[in-house]
């Protein structure tokens, strides 16, 4: 088993209100089950990710699960919210301490590394069906600060911010994936990259 469930109260649960400790290990069984969805991915593929086997993997009934999640969409879908605020700090962290080009060069090389390392998130992500939202009035915030976390260096050079960070991250994305899949050479990845950034460098000139 991927996880094992322990039960008794956790000291941060003592004086807890009913309502409060129902709240926290609602979202602790939530935890559980987006994490072992993500080990099995990662380990075996989605199409190994299945209701009837997290329910194994877990020792938690079907109903149980049906009662967190609607259906295994759902389930890739809290994974990929999982995703967003780690590659949003992956890129944060990239971003850190430069500017300009050299910024936009380590951001890139971060985004690509974060789908090369994690295929199975990045496929929860941006690849499987969820009913996630994107550049819309009710996208999730994790999904808008990841977008952010682009947008910050890409500003400096552009008027159409907007439209140059989706440029900007499709060019990103169709690389990780042709990569990713054998279509193109990984030993040509930081000349590919070098002229994404030339193209958004003389984007707002």
């Amino acid at each position: 088993m991927i996880l094992r469930y322990v039960g008794f109260l956790a000291p941060g649960d003592r004086g807890l209100g009913i309502a409060e400790r129902k709240d926290r290990e609602r979202a602790k069984r939530e935890d559980r089950i987006v994490a072992a969805a993500r080990v099995i991915a990662e380990r075996e593929g989605w199409n190994a990710v299945t209701i009837r086997r997290l329910a194994d993997e877990i020792e938690y009934s079907q109903p149980v699960l049906y009662s967190h999640f609607e259906n295994r969409d759902a389930i890739v879908a809290a994974v990929a919210v999982e995703g967003f605020r780690e590659l949003t700090t992956a890129l944060r962290e990239a971003a850190s301490g430069s500017t300009g080009r050299r910024a936009l060069k380590n951001v890139a090389l971060a985004y690509l590394a974060f789908a090369l390392r994690h295929p199975a998130l990045y496929a929860a992500m941006f690849i499987l069906p969820t009913d996630l939202r994107f550049a819309e009035a009710g996208t999730r915030p994790e999904l808008r600060a990841g977008f952010e976390a682009l947008a910050a260096v890409v500003t400096p050079f552009c008027v159409d911010v907007a439209v140059v960070t989706e440029s900007f991250w499709a060019a990103l994305h169709g690389l990780a994936e042709l990569e990713r899949s054998g279509r193109i050479r990984p030993s040509a990845r930081g000349e590919r990259i070098a002229l994404v950034i030339r193209a958004i460098a003389v984007s707002g000139k």
